[in-house]
């Protein structure tokens, strides 16, 4: 199949915002909430998110609440829970999130959880001021400040009754952190993944903003792998429930570029970068999926295409038309109604470098592709091809190919050669 212009449409569901408690996890109730810089009793407002904020609500209300679970066998007989035939609605399983140090990285693990577990909790919010230079943290107020909530819940069970889980690593971009594509990284959790992603020393916003660079994400992969082949520390609640035979790696912009340079290490079965190019190193018989963006102006849609032609078989492509760079990432989303995170951040006197400021915009301007569309089918062909490798899924292979016939109207590039 030609890289060829096909049209699609998304519905994307909104992880709705009702409140919080003292935990930080939001509540449909009033309460007196600490989420490390104020207290409130005002309730978060979920107006205006319309019926598919409410099914995302009623979703996860099933999920806990109904019947028994259906489980189906996966790859080498692991049980699995039974997924949404479209790969782009939320998974079977709630979401239970921990944030773990492995070494000196701060990282972040989703998982699929107990059914049951989350009944009555609130979700989990995330305070992205702390990824600012510690200097600066204080400096935006708490009412102005762009609390990222999670459709998921802090520290529940993990689903022990199945697996084990296939492991999925994710890479955050330059100026980015271990949040920053929480729709993906939640999403994928729900249907059935671990998924782990760090704060990477050196490439996170906090270190862009003083113009320190040096990272080194593969040895921070490295580091999180032998942690989880130990089994102790923030993993030991995983010991025995993963299967590092079955790994995903995943990344944005330059961690597009890491996640690439993981596809010959021991365990990883597919590449998935993403506004970084292809993967021509993988060893034989790893997948690769390409996704790209035509109006990035970090990393121009050329590169992805040439990228996409050096990397071996069997590979998938996936071109988002009129989106920029950032539209691999919530960023265009986090404090969109006040111009976005960095704008919040320089009205209330962070030191920010306009050029930053300026790249922090690629993907978010007026007249390209919504976020909510470009992470819709982002969730679509990337838990596509997850499931087809690394659950052994008999229909998510057919998935990706069936995407024109799915959807209208968001116009996309894509191929499959396998």
């Amino acid at each position: 199949m030609k890289i060829g212009m096909k049209k699609f449409g998304f519905l994307f569901l909104v992880c709705v915002s009702v409140g919080c408690d003292a935990d930080g996890n939001t509540s449909s109730d009033d309460v007196s909430v600490d989420l490390g810089h104020y207290e409130t009793n005002d309730v978060f407002d979920d107006s205006g998110l319309g019926d598919a904020a409410d099914s995302e609500i009623n979703d996860a209300s099933n999920i806990d609440q109904g019947a028994e679970p259906v489980t189906e066998p996966g790859c080498e007989g692991t049980a699995l829970l039974v997924n949404p035939d479209d790969p782009a609605s939320t998974g079977p399983w709630p979401v239970g999130a921990r944030t773990v140090m492995i070494e000196n990285l701060r990282t972040e693990v989703w998982y699929p959880a107990s059914p049951g577990s989350a009944a009555l909790l609130g979700r989990k919010i995330y305070d992205v001021r702390e990824h600012l230079p510690d200097n600066e943290q204080g400096k935006i107020p708490d009412e102005n400040n762009p609390w990222q909530e999670c459709p998921c819940f802090s520290d529940i069970p993990l689903d022990t009754e199945r697996g084990p889980y296939p492991i999925v690593i994710f890479f955050h971009g330059t100026a980015g952190f271990r949040t920053q594509s929480l729709t993906q990284t939640s999403h994928w959790a729900s249907r059935g993944f671990v998924v782990i992603a760090a704060d990477h020393p050196l490439l996170e916003l906090k270190d862009v903003l003083l113009f320190k660079f040096g990272a080194d994400l593969v040895g921070d992969a490295k580091k999180i792998l032998s942690s989880l082949e130990q089994g102790d520390g923030g993993f030991a609640f995983l010991k025995a429930h993963i299967d590092l035979n079955r790994i995903a790696v995943i990344g944005h912009s330059a961690g597009g570029l890491a996640a690439a340079q993981m596809g010959a290490h021991p365990g990883v079965q597919i590449v998935i970068p993403m506004a970084a190019g292809g993967a021509s190193d993988v060893s034989v018989g790893v997948e690769t999926v390409v996704m790209g963006a035509t109006e990035d102006q970090v990393v121009p849609y050329s590169q992805q295409l040439d990228g996409y032609a050096a990397t071996p078989k069997p590979k998938r492509f996936v071109g988002l038309h009129k989106a920029g760079h950032l539209a691999f990432s919530d960023l265009c989303v986090l404090g969109a109604d006040q111009g976005g995170l960095l704008d919040i951040a320089i009205r209330f006197g962070v030191n920010v470098n306009p050029l930053i400021a300026n790249l922090a915009k690629d993907g978010c301007k007026d007249g390209q592709l919504s976020a909510d569309d470009g992470l819709e089918i982002i969730n679509f062909a990337t838990s596509a091809a997850l499931e087809a490798r690394l659950h052994c899924s008999p229909d998510a292979g057919d998935w990706f190919e069936k995407l024109p016939l799915n959807y209208e109207s968001i116009v996309v590039d894509y191929d499959v050669d396998m």
